[in-house]
């Protein structure tokens, strides 16, 4: 004998069904946003503008001085050991391409600017250091690590993107921009 079998959708009140679908679209939707929502990253092949940056010293840089030249951006803190080592790796290379057209410039993550100041002053940094903003940072996005490096093009398009320390080798071939 078939004992026939109970549909059990049929046993719920349409309105539970419904709360059910609901609540499961609102924990998707949710979810989904949080997990696509951070900022997406600087790629090779994205535009970067940059506006006046305020540097550690006061002064500000102009878009009028980076205009037509090849940009690498920096980005680093006073504490990161590798940034330490890439930072006496720009700071050769600004002095290898003294009078051409690449500019380095970096931006501190530090949370106290007396920190990255006292880190300028006390390793020499020969290029412009700056603070990272919250529209910098909203501009170039989510970071994988630091420290991360742009190279920029004269019209802000990103030519190249490297994260953690480079080898000083590579470092130096950034050059190429400059000529």
């Amino acid at each position: 004998m078939m004992i026939p079998m109970k549909n059990t959708l049929t046993l719920w009140p349409l309105a539970h069904i419904r709360a059910l679908a609901i609540r499961f679209l609102a924990a998707a939707v949710i979810v989904c946003g949080v997990w696509s929502s951070p900022a997406q990253a600087l790629n090779v092949g994205d535009t970067l503008k940059l506006g006046p940056i305020t540097l550690l010293d006061g002064s500000v840089l102009t878009p009028a001085h980076l205009a037509g030249k090849h940009v690498v951006i920096q980005i680093w803190a006073s504490w990161c050991p590798y940034c330490h080592r890439q930072n006496q790796n720009l700071m050769q290379l600004v002095r290898d391409t003294k009078g051409s057209n690449l500019v380095v410039v970096g931006l501190s993550i530090d949370k106290d600017p007396k920190a990255a100041e006292q880190y300028a002053q006390k390793h020499g940094l020969n290029f412009p250091v700056a603070m990272m903003t919250p529209e910098l940072d909203r501009a170039i996005g989510k970071r994988k690590g630091i420290p991360e490096l742009y190279v920029l093009d004269p019209k802000g398009k990103v030519l190249q993107k490297d994260y953690g320390e480079m080898i000083d080798l590579d470092v130096f071939e950034l050059d190429r921009y400059g000529k």
